[in-house]
């Protein structure tokens, strides 16, 4: 088995290396003068088992290039099986036709990657269930779900909890982290969204007067969703509010908008690199996911069961 990385996420390669107890392989993924993506494998690959770690967040296009080209200069290596590890998958929110004449991207981006040359796909809490089906090849969606809530328990086992979902599309997300934390009570915030990147709080299903809540969703972006959820939460009476995500995009003034919301915290997975903003934020924390994803990497090389993972 051998592990290589571009450049969108080494931090959390390397973790990945130091839990599976094996070195990066030795690459050099650079640029040309007119910034042409450029991969070069400094070592043997021919009949390896080739892990790419590779997250397509920003700079999304770039990243993705990235990793179309590793994984060809890989096939073209004659490498056995080529398992793209994309902890965070880009264009996932584009999954479907919201309206006419628009774009189906996850679809196109799983096509890219197929065509690439990739034999397996892994990813973490991908935004929609059926980004597994716009695969043609084997996709494995491994769960942040007992991390956060290992973390929750820890934490805040001793609150009165109480998890709540930031719209209605994450009720199925929310109802499985509250199955892990003993089967809390479980609250949803009825959210409409006029147009990409702004939404309103309009009610919230459930009583959360006097609860320690828990928001939970699959990525923060201009974070005004999960704000807004906050500020309605606390004004129904909750005592205090803490948000975990498993993707942390964080775009614009992001970390600002969380620094003043009534969030007490907000944690995110490493599956992004944080930038120096969210590194220096005092009320972002980040959750590591390399034990995971080095965990389900030893299982696929060794043909065992991943799934069992999240028993």
């Amino acid at each position: 088995m051998k592990l290589m990385t571009g450049n969108s996420n080494k931090p959390l390669a390397a973790a990945i290396a130091d839990y599976i107890e094996i070195p990066l392989t030795d690459a050099s993924v650079r640029r040309f003068a007119d910034e042409e993506v450029f991969v070069e494998i400094h070592e043997n690959v021919r009949g390896e088992d080739v892990f790419v770690i590779q997250s397509t967040s920003y700079p999304t296009n770039d990243n993705l290039m990235e990793l179309l080209i590793m994984i060809d200069a890989l096939k073209r290596a004659s490498a056995k099986r080529i398992t793209a590890v994309v902890p965070y998958f880009g264009y996932a929110r584009q999954d479907r036709k919201p309206g006419p004449r628009t774009p189906i991207s996850a679809k196109l981006v799983a096509n890219l990657i197929t065509t690439a040359g990739a034999n397996r796909v892994l990813s973490v809490d991908l935004h929609a269930g059926q980004i597994q089906g716009f695969f043609d090849i084997p996709t494995d969606n491994l769960f942040g779900a007992p991390v956060m809530s290992a973390d929750i328990q820890a934490r805040f086992g001793d609150r009165n909890l109480m998890v709540v979902s930031p719209d209605v599309g994450g009720v199925v997300r929310a109802r499985a982290l509250a199955k892990r934390l003993d089967n809390a009570p479980l609250a949803i915030v009825d959210k409409r969204r006029e147009r990409a990147g702004e939404s309103e709080v309009m009610n919230i299903i459930g009583d959360v007067k006097g609860r320690f809540c828990v928001l939970i969703d699959d990525i923060v972006d201009s974070a005004g969703t999960l704000c807004n959820a906050a500020g309605a939460l606390k004004a129904a009476g909750a005592e205090e509010v803490v948000a975990y995500v498993s993707h942390g995009v964080l775009s614009g003034g992001a970390v600002a908008r969380v620094e003043a919301s009534e969030l007490k915290e907000l944690v995110i997975t490493d599956s992004i690199q944080g930038t120096d903003a969210v590194c220096g934020a005092s009320s972002i924390r980040h959750l590591p996911i390399a034990p995971l994803l080095g965990e389900a990497i030893k299982r696929i090389a060794d043909e065992s069961s991943v799934s069992s993972l999240f028993d």
